[in-house]
């Protein structure tokens, strides 16, 4: 079984950063889903995928699976492009977009 260790990202819900910058160590599923005919939920026999662990580093998740014999692969977080905006350029008479009201 394989464990991921990755950085989440930042939910769309929150403003800040929280819980974004722990590092997870999670397993991967084994087998796939089952659907329940009668009822319709999901169901899983595999009782690993539950399994969630946070880190503050990412050296100490890699050291921690390697201590216990776990296959792991690292996912390397992808930094946000921030573009700086500045309300002045809203009144720039050379803004590409004519500016209307």
């Amino acid at each position: 079984m394989t464990a991921k260790i990755y950085r989440p990202a930042k939910t769309a819900m929150q403003s800040g950063k929280a819980k974004s910058l722990d590092w997870v160590l999670e397993f991967e599923q084994e087998k796939p889903r089952s659907i329940d005919p009668m009822m319709g939920y999901t169901s899983s026999a595999d009782m690993k995928s539950q399994i969630r662990m946070t880190f503050e580093t990412r050296e100490a998740a890699v050291a921690y699976a390697t201590r216990n014999g776990l296959a792991y692969r690292v996912v390397e977080p992808q930094e946000a492009k921030r573009r700086r905006v500045v309300y002045a350029d809203n009144f720039r008479f050379d803004r590409r977009q004519p500016w209307t009201h």
